[in-house]
């Protein structure tokens, strides 16, 4: 079962897929343009739609989705949490 996609291998988080992703466990993720799979432990519930992050990340650092810069993290995030509006935000304003 794919848990988890993202589009590129250089991609900081990806979007969960399937609903019931609870902390514990073991998710399988597709990335799409290498066409292999990941896999990485949920270290939080995470609902289907939302992100969760690959890498370790500091307040400050890039969040990298589909390939592009979509954001700043800012609150530490580790990988496999809920990566959502309370720890990133647009460069925008």
């Amino acid at each position: 079962m794919i848990h988890f996609v993202l589009h590129d291998a250089k991609d900081t988080v990806a979007v969960v897929v399937v609903e019931g992703v609870k902390a514990g466990m073991a998710l399988n993720g597709w990335i799409m343009d290498e066409d292999r799979m990941t896999r990485l432990e949920a270290l939080q519930d995470i609902p289907i739609g939302h992100k969760v992050a690959l890498a370790d990340m500091a307040a400050g650092d890039t969040v990298i989705k589909y390939g592009i810069d979509m954001g700043r993290v800012v609150a530490p995030i580790q990988a496999g949490q809920h990566a959502h509006v309370h720890n990133i935000k647009t460069k925008r304003w």
